[in-house]
């Protein structure tokens, strides 16, 4: 039930609308720009495409939309939790529902809005391909979507239980979203930091502590590493929101 009425008022609050357009905007710059870069003009149809190169570049643009995507997240879900503890209203939620159900509601909403805009954008950005490349098949688009999207998604459920952890944090929303938005450059700096320093210091292991690291495996040929990256945003997730139930837990609601 409570999945069920916040997505509803989420879907139709001006918030959500004006991110959506946001985020499709960045998208449709990153994408121009990595196709500029990429030195692609559109193929004639009468020329037969690089189909190596179609999967390369579908991918470059996603990967560098991995970057706005923790920020989208954390600028659509920064109030879900502190909204409602601010202003005492969760007390009369958790009479009719377990703190557990809550917080799970609360979080499902987030995924099914990120859901939503995931694939709206990874079909765009598909149609593009298709009209970029004529005689990519129908097959191959299929193939790259559900790729992209399955990659894209489960990168993105890690920062959706950051963003609930951050959001059960504070009272105040503000506060929320201004410690959200410190964790999410913190954890670049460290996997920047980490990266820099690999094999000279020990600071090349703080690299192994961010989500975004093990962003690659999630695009890799090979479906152990896939499998692996997986795995380990699972991991992220439930520890973050593992730890947003411990917090609720612990407070005077």
């Amino acid at each position: 039930m409570i999945w069920s009425a916040e997505t509803l008022r989420a879907i139709r609050s001006a918030r959500t609308l004006v991110l959506l357009g946001l985020y499709a905007m960045a998208c449709l710059a990153v994408l121009l720009f990595v196709t500029l870069l990429s030195g692609g003009s559109r193929v004639q149809p009468g020329a037969t495409p690089d189909l190596e190169q179609l999967p390369g570049v579908i991918e470059n643009v996603f990967k560098v939309n991995l970057f706005f995507l923790p920020i989208y997240v954390t600028l659509m879900g920064f109030d879900q939790i502190s909204g409602e503890v601010g202003t005492r209203s969760i007390r009369y939620v958790t009479l009719r529902a377990r703190l557990s159900s809550l917080l799970l509601g609360k979080f499902l909403v987030q995924t099914t809005l990120l859901v939503g805009l995931v694939l709206i954008i990874d079909v765009g950005i598909i149609l593009y391909a298709r009209y970029a490349f004529p005689n990519l098949t129908l097959m191959a688009m299929a193939l790259n979507l559900v790729k992209v999207w399955l990659a894209t998604l489960v990168f993105s459920l890690s920062y959706v239980a950051l963003t609930t952890l951050c959001s059960s944090l504070f009272r105040a929303s503000g506060l929320s979203l201004v410690f959200n938005f410190c964790l999410v450059f913190a954890f670049l700096l460290m996997e920047l930091a980490g990266r820099y320093y690999e094999g000279r210091s020990i600071l090349g292991y703080l690299r192994f502590l961010t989500p975004s690291y093990y962003s690659t495996g999630l695009f890799s040929q090979d479906l152990a590493d896939m499998g692996r990256s997986g795995l380990i945003y699972l991991s992220f997730t439930l520890l973050f929101l593992g730890g947003a139930y411990g917090v609720l837990r612990s407070r005077d609601l």
